[in-house]
């Protein structure tokens, strides 16, 4: 049996995979006491006494709990920002290729992926790895979500009685082009320049779908949006928590709305492909708080133990 001891454990994530861990017999969980939750003594002592930990902090906060790790059998999964772009920390998107996933597996360092940023890399990766589009395309990025991922100040105005009137329609933000997750889709999805990011919080609990428009015009080789649509089938066929919908004629696609907040609660992300020859959007639907965060540390806790990755979570 495995100890486990999550710092920032009151937060959303934390909280999270707390809820994931509630039916699991093969582990222990450590816990901290309410009063000392900001004390640095006591949690250096529980990191230092589990087998895994997982930081739900902010960034700094998180580079803190880490240079409290004494031990070298302690094996950190960092769900903050800090360690994202870290080439020494081995990044929580197994599905991404053979090699991420048996650098997680390997790992005592394991940087758990941005909910907008798994989204786009599971969209984006694939383009570049297999020379859809080049390292140096100008791409676009748009991403409506639910307010949970916003944090507890958020999601108290949201669901408060006094809800401002703009806070009923989606909102878009970050239009600086300095959204959080910018480097990381960057870096990990092989691109040589930031890509813009439009992202819109809507009124809804969790959920989210990330889109990505490719004007076929500007590719240097000509591809058809079924043989992308075959592309990820073939670059997820062995994933058990992405999964790429069934490729819709012109016909279906018109009658077909897609939701952002269909797979709330659920460990997977759904690969879609729509429009034509000439304009292909792609859509990846998954759960901010699920694929997107929770879901994601879990599942890379369970490689590293060397289990059935599913574990907890289907």
């Amino acid at each position: 049996m495995v100890k486990i001891y999550i710092d920032g454990q009151e937060g959303t994530t934390g909280l999270k995979i707390l809820e994931r861990f509630k039916d699991r017999n093969d582990i222990q969980l450590i816990r901290i006491s309410e009063d000392k939750r900001k004390d640095s003594d006591e949690r250096a002592r529980l990191i230092n006494s589990a087998d895994f930990v997982f930081l739900c902090l902010p960034d700094d906060a998180s580079r803190e709990a880490v240079s409290f790790v004494d031990n070298d059998h302690v094996r950190i999964i960092d769900a903050s920002t800090a360690h994202r772009t870290n080439p020494d920390w081995a990044y929580g998107f197994p599905e991404l290729s053979p090699e991420h996933r048996e650098k997680i597996r390997k790992s005592n360092r394991v940087a758990v992926p941005g909910c907008y940023a798994s989204g786009f890399a599971s969209i984006v990766y694939p383009l570049v790895k297999n020379n859809i589009i080049s390292d140096d395309y100008p791409v676009f990025a748009y991403a409506t979500s639910g307010y949970s991922g916003a944090g507890k100040k958020a999601i108290a105005v949201y669901e408060s009685a006094e809800k401002p009137f703009e806070f009923n329609s989606p909102r878009q933000y970050a239009l600086s082009q300095e959204h959080k997750h910018l480097p990381e889709m960057q870096v990990i999805s092989g691109l040589k320049y930031k890509p813009m990011f439009n992202p819109i919080i809507c009124d809804y609990f969790s959920g989210m779908v990330v889109s990505v428009p490719i004007q076929t015009r500007t590719l240097a080789n000509a591809v058809t949006s079924e043989q992308v649509h075959e592309m990820y089938k073939n670059h997820y066929a062995d994933a058990k928590l992405v999964e790429v919908m069934p490729f819709m004629s012109c016909e279906e696609q018109k009658k077909f709305f897609l939701a952002s907040n269909t797979l709330s609660g659920l460990n997977k992300i759904q690969i879609f492909v729509f429009g034509d020859d000439e304009q292909i959007l792609l859509c990846a639907r998954l759960d901010n708080l699920g694929k997107g965060a929770s879901g994601a540390a879990v599942q890379c806790l369970n490689i590293m133990m060397g289990i059935d990755e599913t574990t907890g979570l289907v």
